[in-house]
């Protein structure tokens, strides 16, 4: 999972690998210099408060590093290759998901027309991967990439989930906060407003536990 903390490290690691401290950085991407100050990342109401897209694409310029590389710094990325492993998990897209047929009741994969993908390493029962469609999670997730969900984990504050509406909408999302009658959604992309749902229209959540490119 790349949390808000891991974001943070991340923007932290890659000070560190070219001799900045995160005030230099800033500055060096054109950004004011306390943008990346450790008391600029909780609001003051007690919130997380997280880089802006375009602060995070100024610093990768400014280095020249790619978005790979930054996601590595974190320390909460892990890439599946097919070559790793032996052990795969059913693969769908994520606009088919929102279709009939193809989960339980619990949010588990079932019925025909899944495809496959292979694991890094041994996983759970009962995970899946579904393939990105869409913006609003960029640029952490793009269109075709692939993410590894979990019906099965604990969900928390900050998690980057998978929701299917009782409507039929799937969606990635980060679990910005959940109540006993709401639950509201963030995008990564600044572009799409979050979203307030309740939890009666809700049919299941999943939590991503891992992401390929």
């Amino acid at each position: 999972m790349l949390s808000h903390r891991a974001i943070w490290d991340g923007i932290d690691a890659l000070a560190r690998r070219h001799g900045h401290s995160v005030s230099a950085l800033a500055k060096l991407a054109g950004l004011d210099a306390t943008a990346f100050n450790i008391s600029k990342r909780i609001n003051k109401d007690g919130r997380e408060r997280w880089p802006s897209t375009e602060s995070i694409s100024k610093i990768l310029e400014a280095t020249g590093e790619s978005f790979d590389s930054f996601l590595h710094g974190t320390g909460a990325y892990m890439q599946i290759s097919p070559h790793e492993s032996g052990q795969t998990v059913p693969l769908l897209g994520l606009a088919q998901a929102g279709s009939g047929g193809f989960f339980d009741s619990a949010g588990f994969p079932a019925g025909q027309g899944w495809d496959e993908v292979a694991l890094p390493s041994p996983g759970e029962a009962g995970i899946y991967a579904l393939e990105v469609q869409g913006d609003s999670m960029e640029p952490l997730y793009r269109e075709g990439d692939r993410i590894v969900v979990s019906p099965t984990e604990q969900v928390r504050r900050g998690d980057r989930v998978v929701v299917r509406t009782r409507d039929g909408e799937v969606m990635a999302k980060i679990l910005a906060r959940q109540s006993a009658k709401q639950i509201e959604l963030h995008s990564l992309n600044p572009a799409y407003e979050p979203r307030l749902l309740d939890v009666a229209d809700i049919e299941w959540i999943a939590r991503i536990i891992w992401a390929s490119q």
